[in-house]
């Protein structure tokens, strides 16, 4: 009887040591997929400008660019690969909720647990793999686009390991925080006080075609 409450006090003060460790490491991921997240916003307007650039030039000029086509789709994988990261840590991400709501907050955990173990990391371990080695043929071999005047090619191919890494971590991170949840009772991550963007973009949607459908009736 003393052993076994001599354990539970071991597994308790392991607990209390660990778990505070694991969590600050969760928060620094979580402050790193932030920033970059943040900062990938900007590229869509970068992306925009250049766009609307390249038509005027071509419009007005009678020129074009195939280097200016090309850092658009650079851009704009740049934005999907590195908001990655950051669409996980702000819950962005596409659920089945009409699922996932018929759980308690603890079932909705073990299914993010289970999710984030079998599929999101090996997922993201398999990308880097295969990622890397394309990353590194081009920016040794100087890889060049097909097209004239087009751009190098190992920064878009360097998105693929860099944003997959940046998924990764936010997955070990968020784990983390939900084993938290689950075995130290620490605050539920699933949790909100508020609507999520998703509800606030399906409200403002709703509110606008009430007023088309408003506006379109016949007048008196």
């Amino acid at each position: 009887m003393f052993q076994s409450q001599k354990l539970a006090l071991t597994s308790v003060n392991r607990k209390g040591i660990v778990m505070p460790i694991l969590m600050r490491i969760a928060h620094w991921i979580d402050v790193v997929n932030g920033t970059i997240g943040k900062l990938a916003m900007w590229l869509i307007l970068a992306a925009t400008l250049i766009s609307a650039g390249n038509a005027v030039v071509r419009k007005v000029f009678n020129m074009s660019s195939n280097g200016l086509l090309e850092i658009q789709w650079y851009l704009f994988a740049a934005v999907f690969m590195l908001g990655g990261g950051y669409g996980f840590l702000r819950n962005a991400h596409v659920r089945i909720d009409f699922i996932s709501s018929r759980f308690s907050d603890r079932g909705r955990n073990w299914v993010d647990v289970v999710g984030i173990v079998v599929f999101l990391l090996p997922l993201c371990y398999m990308m880097i793999s295969m990622g890397w080695p394309m990353f590194y043929n081009a920016w040794v071999s100087g890889e060049m686009s097909s097209n004239a005047g087009g751009l190098i090619r190992w920064p878009v191919y360097g998105m693929i390991p860099l944003g997959f890494a940046l998924l990764f971590l936010q997955g070990v991170s968020e784990l983390i925080k939900r084993l938290g949840f689950l075995l130290a009772g620490g605050v539920d991550p699933l949790s909100h006080t508020g609507p999520s963007e998703t509800e606030l973009l399906a409200k403002e949607i709703a509110e606008a075609e009430k007023l088309q459908a408003v506006m379109a009736q016949p007048k008196q």
